[in-house]
């Protein structure tokens, strides 16, 4: 009798670690799942703004205003508050900084100059993290990083030229601010969800008076609706729902998908063609992505102990 009554919490602590840890596995799936299909509504942008004649400021303003009623319907539906503090503003004001700045380095230098260098945001997280939480990243994120770079690089060595100095100054800058986005919800006080819905109202106010001088014809407006609706509306509610489940650099390297995904999704409908080199570096960003996605030999023994003990 007395064994049995020193083994029963035992028991009961190991079955309720086995959920806690259960728990934590399934959250980590959906957040890479979110995250998955956060970068595939963003990378549709590419092909679906070849289909629209509106300058850049009022696609974001417009866009802004459909993505604004998808995020708002979210928060209304599960009763959600929108939270209001130093955190989130910080958040809204890095949200429009991010995309205003990213569309104006586009129209000051090369697409591919915009891309990559906005793509500099895991390293910002990396800086971020040491300086605010005196954090590194495992060997594993460094390694995935540094094959996503070289993809990156492969994949945009046709695209890159010299450029503009202001232009690709404001794409690392904006870069700098996509990085603030991931880390949202590891601030304290910091909701992502709510400083979205506030920077995309910012945006569309500050932004739509420049569509008033656009066509405003049913294919423009198409356009403008998907990008609203799907490429910001929804991909950025899932962007949201994903940056409290994975680790910020996580997050930012799953996102390397995007830039790969876009010229491949315009290449696809005839807009442009892609080289060996560029289909090259696609493979190493993809294959990095998705081996950085999965559980490390320490994790997978872990689940397998677990598993012995629960049964």
């Amino acid at each position: 009798m007395t064994v049995s009554r020193t083994e029963a919490p035992d028991s009961v602590q190991m079955n309720h670690s086995d959920r806690k840890d259960s728990g934590r596995s399934t959250k980590h799936i959906r957040g890479i799942l979110c995250m998955l299909a956060a970068s595939c509504l963003f990378a549709s942008g590419g092909l679906v703004l070849k289909w629209c004649d509106w300058n850049p400021l009022a696609i974001n303003g417009i866009r802004s205003f459909f993505g604004m009623l998808v995020i708002g319907g979210y928060i209304l539906f599960t009763r959600r508050k929108v939270r209001w503090n130093k955190a989130v503003l910080f958040g809204a004001f890095s949200y429009v900084a991010m995309t205003t700045l990213f569309i104006l380095s586009n129209r000051l230098t090369a697409a591919g100059n915009a891309i990559v260098l906005q793509l500099s945001c895991p390293v910002w997280i990396v800086l971020l993290n040491f300086l605010l939480y005196k954090k590194l990243p495992s060997k594993k994120q460094t390694a995935a990083l540094l094959l996503i770079l070289c993809g990156i690089i492969c994949f945009f060595i046709d695209s890159l030229k010299s450029g503009n100095l202001a232009g690709d100054l404001l794409a690392i800058l904006s870069g700098f601010f996509y990085a603030v986005m991931f880390m949202l919800n590891s601030i304290e006080g910091g909701d992502a969800i709510s400083s979205v819905f506030i920077g995309q109202i910012v945006a569309f106010l500050l932004l739509a008076p420049f569509s008033l001088s656009c066509s405003w014809t049913i294919q423009n407006f198409a356009s403008i609706f998907w990008l609203g609706t799907f490429q910001v509306g929804f991909a950025y509610l899932f962007f949201c729902l994903e940056t409290g489940l994975i680790h910020p650099l996580e997050a930012s390297l799953i996102t390397a998908i995007e830039p790969i995904l876009n010229p491949m999704l315009v290449a696809l409908f005839g807009f442009e063609q892609l080289s060996g080199l560029s289909l090259i570096g696609a493979a190493i960003v993809i294959g990095a992505v998705v081996w950085n996605s999965l559980p490390s030999g320490k994790e997978k023994s872990g689940e397998r102990e677990l598993a012995k003990a629960s049964n």
